[in-house]
């Protein structure tokens, strides 16, 4: 009897052994890098020509808010300038005449020089052309002064320029990644406000396989090595690619409820992902199988 009841649990470990070599190495889910595109701009969605499902290419522009009003802005600031630039042309007269006074009194203080060196001026004409050739520097740097200003009033209307320039290119509502939109969240007529979502885009062409490993498998997970991968093509079978080691979590988590692994006995499992490039057939969300290249 004892010899009987030792061959079935001899039986029973064997099958045990034999059911956990079919399983693969690890488990998890397919996921990939969901980005919501958010409106940057405040105005009427003018055009916005995407639908769920199709797939966008980077910096593609799908719609526009509306810039009517930013373009009025834009032309007043313009005219502005040109009001502000109108004061320079008379700025720029007073400079010149005064640098000609400035010349004229040079020349005739160095006359007046020469006469007072040999006695034939007094001092008080030296006095006189030495203060008037001081109030031509005064001037000329007082107008320079008030130029600068009017220079700094225009730059800054400029940069307030800039400013709705940039907000008007922040109207062209462009795709900033290759990907596959898988919501729509917005509609042409409707209200952009700034921080809306319009859509959620993701790039479903190179995919990841999340997956969990044990402990005693961590060292046969390598960054950048190939592994198998597995997915289900159909109810009774499944279909097989490769896939890259791009990242393996440095701490261990509680075995998620919904993730089988080789071991049942394990608790504290580490994530991984893998790289796939997918056809079209992997969906996200889908479960999938990993298998270390022997």
């Amino acid at each position: 009897m004892k010899y009987f009841i030792g061959i079935i649990s001899l039986l029973v470990l064997i099958t045990s052994c034999n059911n956990n070599d079919d399983l693969s190495d690890a488990y998890g889910n397919f996921e990939a890098t969901e980005i919501i595109i958010s409106s940057q701009a405040n105005g009427e969605l003018l055009t916005f020509n995407l639908e769920e499902g199709d797939l966008l290419s980077e910096n593609q522009i799908i719609g526009l808010v509306d810039t009517v009003d930013l373009h009025l802005r834009k032309k007043l600031l313009i005219q502005q300038i040109q009001t502000i630039k109108s004061q320079l042309v008379s700025i720029n007269s007073e400079i010149d005449v005064q640098k000609q006074q400035l010349d004229n009194n040079l020349i005739q203080q160095k006359r007046v020089e020469n006469l007072y060196s040999q006695g034939a001026a007094t001092k008080k004409q030296m006095d006189d052309i030495n203060g008037m050739v001081d109030v031509n520097r005064k001037v000329i740097i007082s107008i320079n002064s008030k130029k600068q200003s009017i220079l700094d009033q225009i730059k800054g209307v400029e940069i307030q320029i800039e400013q709705i320039e940039e907000s008007i290119s922040k109207c062209i509502i462009k795709n900033p990644v290759n990907g596959t939109v898988l919501v729509k969240y917005a509609e042409k007529g409707e209200l952009a406000n700034m921080g809306k979502p319009l859509y959620k885009v993701a790039d479903v062409e190179n995919i990841k396989l999340k997956a969990y490993v044990s402990g005693s498998q961590l060292p046969d997970v390598i960054l950048g090595d190939e592994v198998e991968v597995l997915y289900d093509k159909n109810m009774n079978s499944n279909t097989s690619t490769k896939g890259k080691v791009i990242w393996i979590s440095n701490t261990a988590e509680f075995t998620p409820k919904t993730i089988q692994t080789k071991d049942e006995r394990v608790n504290l499992v580490y994530a991984v992902k893998v790289l796939v490039k997918n056809d079209g057939s992997i969906k996200i969300g889908m479960p999938g199988e990993m298998n270390f290249v022997k």
